[in-house]
């Protein structure tokens, strides 16, 4: 123990046993305050009490912000089919699209079930989207179904009947789109319709005449219509 006596004032006397010591005259030798960390919603209650503002967060339905994560979805699925992620890539198109049909929700069209984003932009008012905006969403959405079938493609065991279904979405905006034609007719020809498939394949030539694929398939197709009316001609016989 030491004792410091200066000026005439009375000693004080520590115990030298570390924090938290006792006075010799008495008082407490007490630690430092800590801080109350309160749960956030105290905070939030406490401003709507007193009035103070809080920083207002931009509402997730924002029909602005809800095209910027349409668009950043699809960026971000059109990577992972570059990296070959097949099945992420899949994923994350649907996401876009579900962002687009939310998009549709807030600018006043609750039945979005069975309609194309796209199809309903058209009626959407300057107010709520610039055509700058508007234009984006459509392509984006037709990139989005363009490449779903891309990727499906690319799996080990191709469901045919949703590359089809994809491919004809675009084609009912797009029907010149040498894409959605070449793979409508993979899909009808692996599909066992071969006249359909011919269709969209010759249609896809027009496109590309010198196309190595589209050729491919065509003479492929030709050849099982060919095949299929010699084996009526011998049930007929």
């Amino acid at each position: 123990m030491s004792c410091l006596n200066q000026g005439g004032h009375d000693a004080v006397c520590r115990a030298d046993n570390g924090a938290g010591g006792v006075l010799s005259s008495g008082s407490i030798n007490v630690p430092p305050r800590q801080p109350i960390h309160r749960d956030p919603r105290y905070y939030q209650q406490h401003s709507r009490h007193h009035g103070t503002a809080m920083e207002k967060q931009p509402p997730r339905n924002d029909p602005s912000d809800l095209v910027r994560r349409a668009l950043d979805f699809k960026t971000q699925a059109t990577q992972c089919y570059k990296d070959k992620k097949y099945r992420e890539a899949i994923g994350t198109y649907h996401r876009a699209l579900l962002e687009m049909k939310g998009l549709c929700r807030v600018l006043g069209d609750p039945d979005t079930g069975s309609k194309s984003p796209s199809s309903l932009l058209s009626t959407i008012s300057k107010e709520s989207l610039t055509d700058e905006q508007k234009g984006a969403v459509e392509n984006a959405e037709l990139e989005c179904y363009n490449s779903l079938a891309a990727c499906l493609l690319q799996m080990e065991l191709v469901n045919y009947e949703r590359v089809k279904e994809y491919c004809l979405k675009v084609l009912r905006k797009e029907g010149e789109n040498f894409k959605a034609l070449y793979r409508s007719g993979v899909a009808y020809y692996h599909l066992g319709d071969f006249n359909k498939a011919l269709y969209y394949l010759k249609e896809s030539h027009k496109q590309e005449p010198s196309d190595t694929n589209v050729i491919r398939y065509i003479q492929l197709t030709e050849m099982k219509i060919r095949r299929n009316a010699q084996r009526e001609k011998k049930d007929d016989s």
